[in-house]
């Protein structure tokens, strides 16, 4: 058992926002706090599943960076097909809500303070949801690192139209319209859009997202690691652990 695995810890309760009970999971004990979104529907330990916190090991150990994951539940109801479509999508709002409101004031308890920058990352659909917390909430969030991700989910839901809830939740329908003073403190922040070329990857996503944040003058840099690189937890476990070093030296 290693350093990491001793300081876990997780914490489960109601959220009325959400109508449901969600749990939020942290690795670390100091350093900075970095919010990983799951995959498409997955729990807050998935990350620990799938080797994410073993190769981060090496980080959390030496008290440079403490890692959260919450439960992706708008991503089951999503994927699970539960309800409409119209909730589905709302879904996602409250969803973002829970974590700025539920799941950041957590984060400050839990490292003793109310103004800490937090950083988000995630893979996949959790790219997605990393990019829509940043953009929803530069206040608290101050930087990005969406890894494969996956923007336009629109093409996943069954309807033609988003709700006005989903509007300000997506990224590509938000930042366009945001101004005053929100969009002067989301240019101050920082969005690292990092993917493979490989199999199941879509460069055509991460510049997509890239030219909607440039346009509004928001700092972001695309990355890709080429052909060689799938859309798979190989290639994300290699890429979190490099760019989080090179963030907290």
């Amino acid at each position: 058992m290693t350093d990491a695995d001793k300081s876990f810890l997780k914490s489960t309760w109601y959220s009325p926002r959400l109508g449901c009970e969600a749990t939020l999971a942290r690795w670390g004990t100091f350093g900075q706090p970095v919010l990983v979104f799951p995959t498409a529907g997955g729990d807050a330990e998935e990350i620990e599943r799938f080797l994410m916190i073993k190769a981060l090991a090496p980080l959390i150990e030496a008290g440079r960076i403490k890692i959260y994951s919450p439960d992706s539940v708008a991503g089951r109801i999503w994927f699970n097909r539960e309800g409409s479509p119209e909730h589905r999508m709302n879904m996602q709002h409250r969803f973002h809500e829970w974590i700025r409101h539920e799941v950041v004031p957590a984060i400050y308890t839990d490292c003793k303070t109310t103004d800490i920058p937090i950083w988000t990352t995630g893979a996949s659909i959790g790219a997605f949801h990393s990019v829509a917390a940043l953009c929803r909430s530069p206040d608290v969030f101050h930087r990005a690192l969406p890894m494969s991700g996956t923007f336009n989910i629109m093409r996943f839901i069954e309807a033609d139209e988003p709700t006005e809830m989903f509007r300000w939740v997506s990224p590509l329908y938000v930042v366009p319209k945001l101004q005053g003073k929100h969009l002067e403190l989301l240019r101050t922040r920082h969005v690292q859009i990092v993917t493979g070329e490989g199999r199941w990857e879509n460069l055509g996503e991460s510049w997509q997202l890239a030219r909607v944040l440039g346009a509004k003058g928001v700092p972001n840099y695309v990355d890709s690691w080429g052909p060689d690189w799938h859309h798979d937890w190989v290639t994300w476990r290699e890429m979190l652990p490099k760019y989080l070093d090179e963030w907290t030296r």
